[in-house]
């Protein structure tokens, strides 16, 4: 494991008290039965934004802490525990690091102080098809004047029905398939021309279809340069995977807990289910492969705060053994369960939802073990 600072084993046990006592799972249930469709309560995110989560990357100087990424990383965890909903990643990661990465001092100043106080929402919208393809950017900016017109359609935006800015992928010149040509855009989220769709997900978080018709933006919200936007565009995704493979891990991490609980527990044939050696090697199996994971998320978390260059790599390996983590642990946790693990009633089926989106978010793992072959050289 890391060795965290005094400041992040503090950050570690507020998150972790925090998500137990206000945001429980029961909490998460409520939340979906009650069919808000925000896909987050409002009121837990601005505790959260009160206790200076929202700010962890954003720097002092504009309004946040600057930490880093194994900081929020950390809470990312507790979060996934708890199948917390919120805005945390796609805004306080995501969006910030959009802006960290490529923005100028103008739109660092308009947006960074908002999203730690928890005033404005980001989004990144940078799919249109079903499956993860960064590389397939086929949403025209065509030059209009001193400014450009967009047009197409972004599939599976998280929390893009709700975001008050969004970062858009779209390509100034070339076809799909090209890195070179992409350009990457500031967008409000209700810019005239931008129609917004709420996806129904099975994990009944936030996400939408984003329809862009002649939309009409000025050459000032263009966030970095124009055409090179791909290689910002993987950085920020990069960071993205790394963060949501932390949740992923909490999500896991707590899975297995509680499977391994009711193996402790329950009585089958004159004695504990625990005692029967199938389950142990199946429980031992999703044990070794939460430690392994977990190294391989904590390397690439520091691997992004150091800036090294492989992160790309460590962000795929991290992202593809999460995604295979919570398949496998969400599976057990059903299926160990017997026929309770198949009801509503119990909680086997929301971690089993969501690590099916979280799967797909960002990548899938087939996605990254490609990806990390050909960044190896295969």
């Amino acid at each position: 494991m890391a060795v965290l600072s005094e400041e992040q084993v503090m950050l570690q046990e507020a998150a972790k008290n925090w998500t137990r006592e206000v945001a429980p799972v029961t909490a998460f249930r409520a939340l979906r039965d009650s069919a808000n469709r925000e896909g987050f309560d409002r009121n837990l995110w601005r505790q959260m934004c009160e206790m200076g989560w929202a700010g962890i990357l954003i720097p002092e100087s504009y309004g946040g802490s600057g930490l880093d990424f194994l900081s929020i990383g950390l809470v990312l965890e507790e979060t996934g525990r708890t199948l917390t909903a919120s805005p945390l990643l796609s805004t306080a990661l995501v969006a910030a690091t959009a802006l960290l990465l490529a923005g100028n001092d103008r739109q660092k100043g308009e947006w960074l102080p908002k999203f730690a106080a928890g005033e404005a929402l980001g989004a990144l919208a940078v799919d249109e098809g079903a499956h993860h393809a960064p590389r397939r950017v086929a949403l025209t900016a065509r030059r209009a004047g001193a400014g450009f017109v967009l047009s197409g359609t972004k599939s599976f935006v998280v929390d893009g029905a709700v975001a008050d800015i969004l970062v858009v992928a779209a390509r100034t010149s070339g076809k799909a398939g090209d890195e070179n040509g992409v350009t990457l855009f500031l967008v409000p989220g209700n810019h005239p021309g931008v129609v917004r769709t709420p996806l129904h997900m099975a994990d009944s978080r936030a996400a939408a279809r984003l329809q862009f018709r002649d939309v009409d933006v000025t050459l000032d919200t263009v966030l970095g340069e124009v055409d090179k936007g791909f290689g910002v565009l993987d950085a920020i995704l990069d960071r993205s995977r790394a963060g949501l493979a932390a949740e992923m891990l909490g999500h896991a991490a707590q899975s297995f807990e509680v499977t391994l609980d009711y193996l402790k527990t329950r009585t089958q044939f004159g004695q504990l289910i625990g005692a029967f050696q199938v389950l142990q090697h199946r429980a031992a199996r999703m044990y070794t492969e939460l430690e392994l994971t977990r190294s391989c998320v904590e390397a690439a978390l520091i691997a992004c705060d150091r800036g090294s260059t492989d992160v790309p790599a460590l962000c795929s390996l991290a992202k593809a053994r999460a995604g295979d983590l919570v398949h496998l642990v969400s599976n057990e946790m059903v299926q160990m369960h017997g026929g309770i693990g198949m009801t509503d009633a119990h909680d086997a089926g929301l971690y089993l939802k969501r690590a099916r989106v979280s799967e797909a978010t960002y990548g899938s793992p087939a996605f990254h073990r490609d990806r990390y072959a050909r960044l190896m050289g295969y």
